[in-house]
């Protein structure tokens, strides 16, 4: 099928489901992107700040760009003007990075924290307990040119869909509690990003509101390599 055609059975299987679709586009070309966005896709996901920003440059204003690979602190200010979320928040350090881009911007970037959810040692992501004590911490409290909107977490790499399930239900429920005592009235904390295209169905299942699609938009990915690149998460 092509891309186009990937597209919109995505959207009309997802969208119906009111879950995000975010078409992963990291190595891909200008002109498949384009392809996705002619299909009516707006929102897409790239690991590496120097290709996501030069894909920026060139394509639509109108696109939304998250950036779900780890990301480093030195990094931030590349993307402080454009990015329309950043998922992979693992650390105060890089939070405060951002508020400060995000302040010599004149804007607040919204962020997801990232949770770590996988029995793998590959993965990034605050441990629960590192994630509650970053959201209680005097620093976080002062930072007004962020905000967190969510969770994300990456389930581990494996057939066995009865972890998958479990490790999803986990982040759902931390989400549950962490929108109790941190963020009860503020309706922009809604957003669970897991899911992939190998476990999207289950993220779905178990209340992610939007999940992180590459192969089964564009095919495998062809690895490209970027002077200066990121450690990349495990994305599709």
């Amino acid at each position: 099928m092509s891309i186009t055609d990937n597209i919109k059975r995505l959207k009309n299987e997802i969208e119906t489901l009111d879950v995000k679709l975010i078409a992963v586009s990291k190595t891909k070309p200008v002109e498949d992107i384009l392809e996705a966005y002619n299909a009516g896709q707006r929102i897409f996901g790239e690991n590496q700040v120097q290709e996501m920003a030069e894909k920026e440059a060139s394509l639509p204003k109108d696109i939304q760009w998250h950036l779900i690979g780890h990301l480093q602190t030195n990094k931030v200010k590349y993307i402080a003007p454009f990015v329309s979320l950043i998922h992979s928040v693992d650390s105060i350090k890089l939070l405060k990075e951002i508020n400060k881009y995000a302040e010599k911007n004149n804007r607040i970037i919204d962020c997801l924290l990232q949770i770590y959810i996988a029995d793998e040692d590959t993965k990034f992501g605050l441990g629960f307990d590192e994630a509650i004590e970053l959201l209680r911490s005097e620093e976080f409290q002062h930072m007004k040119n962020v905000r967190i909107v969510g969770l994300m977490g990456i389930a581990s790499n494996t057939e066995n869909e009865k972890q998958i399930k479990e490790e999803f239900y986990e982040l759902k429920t931390l989400f549950e509690g962490i929108k109790t005592s941190f963020f009860r009235k503020e309706d922009s904390f809604k957003e669970i990003s897991m899911g992939m295209s190998s476990d999207y169905n289950i993220a779905i299942e178990q209340g992610s509101t939007m999940v992180r699609i590459g192969n089964d938009i564009f095919g495998k990915r062809v690895i490209k390599h970027f002077k200066n690149t990121e450690d990349s998460s495990e994305e599709d």
